[in-house]
């Protein structure tokens, strides 16, 4: 896997906004840049894995470098992922004030 330097901080970028938008659908305000970026990578990984286990298309890819980047499964991943942590972490912080 070849990547040019410009490929990849545009590829950084559009996982920043992707983790960042799916951050702010699951009603996450913690975490700045670094934390949107590794959202965005980690929606582009969980995302297209559901998508593909119900049989749905990617109707949205963008190609860098030739190397897809599925910009609605992204977020879609990057929210439901965030929404995961914060079912976790709110059943640990309950346990612990009774």
């Amino acid at each position: 896997m070849n990547m040019s330097l410009t490929g990849l901080i545009i590829l950084i970028l559009i996982a920043a906004v992707c983790g960042a938008i799916g951050k702010a659908i699951a009603g996450s305000a913690r975490g700045g840049l670094i934390v949107s970026t590794a959202l965005g990578f980690i929606g582009a990984l969980v995302g297209p894995w559901i998508a593909r286990a119900a049989k749905l298309p990617e109707p949205f890819v963008v190609t860098i470098d030739r190397h897809p980047f599925p910009i609605l499964w992204s977020i879609i991943g990057a929210a439901l992922f965030v929404a995961i942590i914060h079912l976790f972490s709110r059943r640990r912080w309950s346990a612990f004030s009774r």
